[in-house]
């Protein structure tokens, strides 16, 4: 086989590749899934990679389907009452506004845009995004989800995979040119704006109001990933505890020169000052273990 080696798998090919079969999977979406799409959108279940999305961004990237079919086929599952009001709004928004909003930006703002490095990050990718061979479970069922199936949901993306992009301060060029490789809907047109102003905040808030950070228990509350994890989520420090705990607090204290008067922030680094000062270098300490940790295994 060649390209033996390479990231992605060739088995269970799954996609519509004409006309005709886009327009069968986005009517077994608006009949099956879209009345639970508002419901369970953000969630992540191990062994469930598809839930109730409607897997049809590379057909409308690809022109195989148009923004405007779609959302006239979510409004009349609405209006013919087969479908609830949050799952039709939340589903159109996503193409009709934040679809749109990411195309503006881009054709605004390239070519600077692809250069932005705001935080100025710069430490490479992680051997893992290529192998999925980390104790961390979020991190591990994503990546290896998308290794065999070239696709992740839009939490699964942002806030495991670009969350920790960010709290590690991975390279916005280099996550950028990985989520072109991986994902059979990648456009950089499309995974740009959601890369470097969304998930990095790399364009220092043009795009998004603060950064899109988080600790351990946004994931648990969202997934069962936690479940069978190395790392103990509900442990803040120490070697047993989720990376996610004291990176999140690191990376806030790393950037206070530049996050600190966010006032979307302003409540959470006050929190950080109220921490115990031997609290506050533990989380400096838990951190630079870590990260120095990747760093050497890369």
């Amino acid at each position: 086989m060649r390209c033996a080696d390479h990231f992605g798998q060739l088995a269970g090919f799954d996609f519509a590749v004409t006309r005709d079969q886009a327009l069968h999977v986005l009517d077994q979406f608006i009949g099956e899934r879209l009345p639970l799409f508002g419901t369970y959108q953000d969630a992540m279940i191990e062994g469930e990679p598809w839930m109730y999305h409607s897997h049809i961004g590379l057909y409308l990237n690809a022109g195989l389907l148009s923004p405007i079919e779609v959302i006239r086929a979510a409004e009349t599952a609405y209006h013919s009452g087969d479908a609830p009001l949050n799952a039709v709004e939340g589903f159109i928004r996503q193409i009709l506004g934040w679809r749109e909003f990411v195309r503006g930006l881009y054709w605004l703002k390239m070519p600077a845009y692809a250069e932005a490095n705001f935080l100025q990050a710069t430490r490479p990718l992680p051997d893992f995004f290529w192998s999925g061979n980390t104790d961390m479970n979020c991190l591990a069922q994503s990546i290896k989800q998308t290794d065999a199936l070239s696709y992740a949901h839009h939490i699964q993306r942002l806030m495991v995979l670009g969350n920790f992009a960010l709290l590690a301060g991975l390279s916005p060029q280099a996550v950028n040119e990985w989520f072109l490789v991986v994902y059979v809907d990648a456009y950089e047109w499309v995974v740009m704006p959601n890369v470097s102003g969304m998930a990095l905040f790399a364009d220092g808030g043009y795009l998004a109001s603060k950064p899109y950070a988080a600790g351990g228990a946004y994931i648990n509350r969202m997934s069962n990933y936690c479940r069978n994890c190395h790392y103990k989520v509900t442990e803040k420090s120490g070697e047993d505890a989720c990376p996610f705990n004291y990176l999140y607090w690191d990376f806030l204290d790393r950037h206070r020169e530049k996050l600190g008067n966010n006032p979307r922030l302003g409540m959470i680094y006050r929190t950080f000052d109220k921490m115990a000062p031997e609290k506050q270098a533990g989380v400096s300490a838990d951190a630079g273990r870590f990260l120095e940790g990747f760093d050497k295994a890369g």
